[in-house]
């Protein structure tokens, strides 16, 4: 396994500290997951002649500390918990606490060659708000479901209202994030651009932006992979198995397969093609909204 000359630390995250430690050494410390303790975080690693930091995706509270280093000019690298996991199983890893979880995180990241730019901080910026639009239309789901139980006539009200209001949160929320995303003239550009596809309207638009930086800059391949759109063989020998579509970014693909029916029905001739070529052939309707779903990402 190469290893970068870098000197490089690992961050363990949880909501109230920080637990650091340095690749390499014994030195390690622990602050408090606010911005006082940020500071305190950017002089010690200074101090360490630290570059480089690995830290895991915790599903928001590594957020304030990744832009805090990042501003100061470290480079921080977000690692998924399943990258973490499964080097700690090659290195046979198993006991479990918050420094020696800091250290494994350290080793990891000290193990990349290739590091990624830091996101654009105006789509990071985004990215929450998309989030909170996709939480608001599962919530509508969630009352569309409970409506379907109902039958008294007074409750069946209340959810409908409930519908309507969510409804036009959404709408409200979708008009806010295309504003504040059309302000920068590049990104207004972008949008356009990929909302010229038949069958992407301005909801599916937004997300491929924010979801997917890397728009444009990658491969059909490296894009439907980090989709999670991109069928992975799964054969040994004489064994041939069925491909299937794992990992990759859950939200944006779920934003692509909702696109992907009106536009296999209705919208973009191509893919409406594609979709009767492939059933015909015998898959599955599901089977063949993920490949209409992986066309529109690759056209975008």
């Amino acid at each position: 396994m190469a290893q970068t000359s870098t000197t490089t630390a690992g961050i363990d995250t949880s909501k109230a500290k920080l637990d650091i430690v340095v690749h390499g050494r014994d030195e390690g410390w622990e602050v408090a997951n606010d911005l006082p303790g940020w500071r305190k975080l950017v002089q010690l690693l200074t101090k360490a002649g630290v570059k480089r930091v690995g830290i895991e995706a915790t599903g928001g509270y590594e957020r304030g500390v990744v832009e805090h280093l990042r501003a100061a000019g470290v480079i921080v690298l977000v690692l998924q918990p399943i990258q973490v996991k499964a080097f700690g199983r090659s290195r046979l890893r198993r006991a479990k606490n918050d420094t020696l979880d800091a250290a494994l995180i350290a080793a990891c990241a000290a193990s990349l060659e290739e590091v990624r730019s830091a996101p654009d901080p105006r789509l990071a910026e985004l990215a929450e708000q998309l989030t909170f639009l996709e939480q608001i239309e599962d919530d509508i789901k969630r009352f569309k479901t409970r409506l379907e139980h109902l039958d008294k006539p007074g409750l069946r009200r209340i959810v409908l209202d409930d519908i309507a209001r969510l409804k036009a949160r959404r709408l409200s929320q979708i008009r806010h994030i295309a504003k504040q995303l059309r302000a920068h003239h590049d990104l207004a550009v972008r949008l356009d651009l990929v909302m010229s596809i038949p069958g992407i309207g301005e909801r599916t638009a937004l997300a491929l932006l924010v979801r997917m930086p890397e728009l444009g800059r990658v491969s059909r391949e490296e894009v439907a992979a980090l989709a999670g759109l991109a069928p992975f063989d799964n054969d040994s020998g004489q064994y041939k198995g069925q491909r299937r579509i794992a990992g990759g970014r859950a939200r944006l693909r779920r934003s692509l397969f909702a696109a992907a029916l009106p536009a296999a029905f209705r919208w973009n001739k191509a893919v409406m093609a594609l979709y009767a070529r492939l059933t015909a052939a015998g898959k599955a309707h599901n089977a063949a909204l993920i490949a209409c779903a992986r066309k529109l990402l690759i056209y975008a």
